[in-house]
């Protein structure tokens, strides 16, 4: 009999701790002790299933998940339109102020000020204040400061930098700062395995306690490795399967919930462009430090054969999410490097995938577990089969923050 605790815990009284009462009490308690075990399984092979398991997973009410993420608000736009400083508007005191076609109007509010690199003023780079925004009409109004110096022209394609805000003495408030929550949504995968003939016939009496034989081993690492592919490169779609009358679930993978992207050529691959990569990944998108590059063979050759200098170092290897990763730390941030050769497989040993632990989530509708079926009893074969299932997806939850290499 199970009653809840003083302190928020599950009591069992009446009856002796068996797995299945924890089961109900604690479920989660088995399932992390199954991961632990899984994780053991070759985890260089599949590096990205690796670390989900090993960072844990969320709860799926359904099949299909549905999830927010909040990306940063863009710190600067681009003129659209060549603008004259000299048709500006005296506004005195030093001051004048110009209309202005941006790209991003709407990420600009009254009240912020603005810098203008590519302008220079009296050597010095243009310094505005947003007057009033009009989002429909793609433009901004912009007192700029001068102290009474000529203004030159901001070309078209010119930067523009939000800045923080000013507030006269006597405001008590200040446009309001929105950021809407962007849904994603991704879908639960059935990944299913049977083993024939396997020691693996009482596995849910003995969960915590799981040892594996060599069929049972082959049997793990060959799902883990399809599943590790549809992390990577599947593409989300729901199909109906005529034969079954039923609905078939494929997961989006995570190369495909991003659009950041930056080409490199591996043929001329130098210390110079790897930096290049690390400034891409690590700026603008208020992302992790600390991120992995997870990549194939023809990429991690192209970069095993870099001289390192002072600005970017390549250390010996260390142990990570039980995985063996090289560090490579620039002045931007560290990168933990991981071979993989599903990228190989999948069409992709040119390429790379940086991944920021922080903001990817696995989602679990069906937990990994094993089922027993007794075929013998069925009539169907003179064995002992047990079918391994878990239902799971990855998702991106804040896409800029990862970043997809193409060689």
């Amino acid at each position: 009999m199970q009653t809840p605790g003083t302190q928020g815990g599950t009591h069992v009284s009446s009856a002796p701790l068996t797995l299945s009462e924890t089961s109900k009490a604690a479920p989660e308690l088995l399932r992390n002790a199954i991961d632990r075990r899984i994780v053991k399984i070759r985890p260089m092979s599949t590096p990205v299933d690796q670390i989900s398991r090993m960072m844990g997973a969320r709860r799926a009410a359904s099949m299909e998940v549905e999830y927010y993420s909040v990306d940063t608000k863009l710190t600067e736009s681009t003129v659209k339109a060549d603008c004259d400083l000299s048709e500006a508007t005296d506004r005195g005191n030093g001051t004048m102020s110009v209309t202005m076609r941006v790209e991003h109007p709407a990420i600009f509010e009254p009240s912020e000020t603005v810098l203008i690199p590519d302008c220079p003023s009296a050597g010095e780079h243009t310094v505005g204040y947003v007057m009033a925004v009009n989002p429909s009409g793609g433009t901004i109004e912009v007192a700029l400061v001068g102290d009474g110096e000529p203004f030159g022209l901001i070309a078209s394609g010119s930067r523009i930098i939000r800045m923080g805000r000013a507030a006269a003495e006597l405001d008590v408030q200040t446009p309001q700062v929105q950021a809407l929550p962007t849904k994603g949504r991704n879908r639960c995968q059935i990944f299913k395995m049977q083993v024939e003939q396997s020691t693996l016939q009482k596995l849910a009496d003995k969960e915590v306690g799981w040892t594996l034989s060599d069929q049972e081993e082959v049997a793990i690492i060959d799902m883990r490795l399809g599943m590790e592919k549809n992390f990577l490169f599947g593409r989300g779609a729901k199909i109906y399967d005529s034969a079954k009358a039923d609905y078939i679930y494929l997961t989006q993978g995570i190369w495909n919930q991003t659009d950041n992207s930056m080409k490199v050529n591996l043929a001329t691959l130098s210390h110079k462009d790897l930096i290049d990569i690390c400034a891409a990944t690590f700026t603008g998108n208020n992302g992790s430090h600390s991120k992995i590059l997870l990549a194939g063979t023809d990429f991690v050759s192209a970069v095993s054969k870099l001289d390192v200098n002072r600005t970017l170092d390549v250390r010996d290897a260390k142990v990570r999410w039980g995985l063996e990763v090289r560090e490579i730390v620039s002045n931007f941030g560290r990168l933990y490097l991981i071979h993989s050769e599903v990228f190989d497989q999948c069409g992709h040993s040119k390429d790379a995938f940086i991944l920021d632990p922080d903001y990817v989530t696995k989602y679990t509708h069906i937990p990994f577990h094993a089922e027993k079926l007794d075929l013998r009893s069925a009539g169907t074969r003179n064995t002992d089969a047990v079918v391994l299932t878990e239902a799971s997806c990855l998702v991106l939850r804040h896409p800029k923050a990862h970043m997809k290499v193409i060689g």
